[in-house]
């Protein structure tokens, strides 16, 4: 289950420093790159088989001490890169959390072939019939 908003704030970390890329003078001054890190195994709003889950499928992004980075620097505001760091959070979350049903496999109904070879038969015959005739001597 997905833990909200409120939740992931009180147990998140949040790191900021200064950002490049656009924004002029204000890039030398204001720290508005936010660096959101949370230790996805002592979160208390996780079970252990999700816990495992995200582990396994977010190995990737997670570091030697178990935590998970996510980082935002694309505004110029420092609020709203907190915020899409958690945007972005749940996303991931919702991503490696989500268990794709599984699959029934089905046949193909008699009727379906059988008119599937028809079609088949009749373009043929009517391809053969643009040919020109053959001349035989």
């Amino acid at each position: 289950m997905l833990p909200v908003r409120e939740e992931i704030i009180k147990i998140a970390t949040f790191k900021t420093s200064r950002s490049g890329g656009k924004g002029g003078q204000n890039v030398n001054k204001v720290s508005s790159k936010v660096e959101l890190v949370i230790n996805i195994v002592e979160a208390p709003f996780f079970s252990p088989e999700e816990k495992a889950l995200l582990s396994e499928r977010l190995a990737h992004r997670i570091d030697q001490e178990g935590n998970l980075h996510v980082v935002s620097q694309e505004d110029r505001s420092q609020l709203l890169n907190k915020e899409k760091t958690i945007l972005k959070l749940l996303h991931l979350l919702k991503l490696a959390l989500h268990v794709d049903k599984k699959r029934k496999p089905t046949r193909i109904p008699g009727a379906v072939v059988r008119k599937r070879l028809e079609d088949k038969q009749t373009r043929s015959f009517k391809k053969a019939n643009r040919k020109k005739p053959q001349l035989d001597y």
